[in-house]
């Protein structure tokens, strides 16, 4: 037990190193050879973020641990609204007024529907993975031809004065730490659930899912500190449609995901209601006090009381 907690704990170190390394790199990299700001903001930071989530759904179900590959997906969303947004919000509130996010909201609950009908078929295999890469596509040509320009200082990672070399290094250091991350982490979150006798549905849904929503918590949490509390909201839902369209497409194309019956019996659905919990502060303009913060950490810790 002690090694397989070892294993989690390095991978999960990985994979946020990873993940920042390979943003790092791949914006640099893409804005020396001028690509538009604006899409690489929306592109490859985008991917980038989420290449922890994409890369241990993709070590899990090519080691046919399809439960934690789906759960990871899907709990890394509801992990996004309810701790990365309680916390944020906890830590200084959330002004919502300003942010313009209703059309992403509505696209990140149209994409939450449409893995849930697809996940009634009991299995999201290569055609429902490829109706899901479709609606990214769709989801990334709206958002690209909608955005307003942005500078490249503004910019996640963005480093106009980095050399060839650092680009290079952060590029390699990305690729290689990431892959190894979710093999540490998988593997050793697999073997404690077999342990413990808990099914790899719940670990993929709790410890994988939070530990790969690491960067975005960290990003999301430092941000509240330095006052732009507001920033977790765009983080959040850009993160969860990615999450939904890219992760489980590609992953679902590259192997099919079974779709355990507890997860259409409670998890979709909660990742479906936590989404709309934000509405009325996107659609109103309410700021998430510290009190919507804790009842949003309260709801978490009662969803992770059910499943154990």
């Amino acid at each position: 037990m002690i090694v397989d907690l070892l294993l989690v704990l390095a991978g999960l170190l990985l994979l946020v190193l990873g993940g920042d390394l390979l943003v790092k790199g791949a914006v640099n990299l893409s804005l020396r050879l001028g690509v538009a700001p604006i899409v690489v903001g929306l592109t490859v930071v985008a991917f980038g973020t989420s290449a922890p989530e994409l890369l241990v759904s993709l070590s899990a179900a090519l080691r046919g641990s399809t439960d934690i590959a789906l759960g990871n997906a899907v709990g890394s969303n509801i992990a996004n609204v309810l701790i990365i947004l309680g916390a944020s919000a906890v830590v200084s509130g959330i002004v919502t007024k300003g942010h313009d996010l209703r059309e992403s909201w509505i696209m990140m609950i149209a994409a939450s529907a449409l893995v849930i009908a697809l996940a009634f078929t009991g299995e999201i295999g290569r055609i429902e993975g490829f109706v899901l890469l479709a609606a990214l596509a769709m989801v990334l040509w709206r958002q690209i031809s909608g955005a307003k320009i942005e500078r490249p200082e503004q910019i996640e990672g963005a480093e106009p004065g980095a050399t060839g070399r650092q680009i290079a290094i952060w590029l390699i250091g990305g690729l290689v730490a990431l892959p190894v991350g979710a093999h540490l982490l998988v593997v050793g979150a697999s073997d404690i659930a077999r342990l413990m006798g808990i099914s790899e549905a719940v670990i993929g849904l709790t410890l994988v899912a939070i530990g790969t929503s690491l960067p975005e918590m960290a990003a999301s949490v430092a941000s509240a500190v330095r006052g732009r509390a507001d920033l977790a909201l765009g983080n959040v839902v850009g993160s969860n449609i990615f999450n939904i369209l890219a992760i489980l497409g590609i992953t679902s194309v590259v192997a099919p995901l079974p779709v355990p019956p507890q997860m259409l019996q409670l998890d979709l659905w909660v990742m479906l209601g936590s989404s709309l919990l934000i509405a009325p502060f996107l659609f109103r303009g309410i700021p998430m006090t510290r009190p919507v913060g804790a009842a949003f950490l309260a709801a978490y810790a009662a969803y992770v009381w059910v499943l154990l």
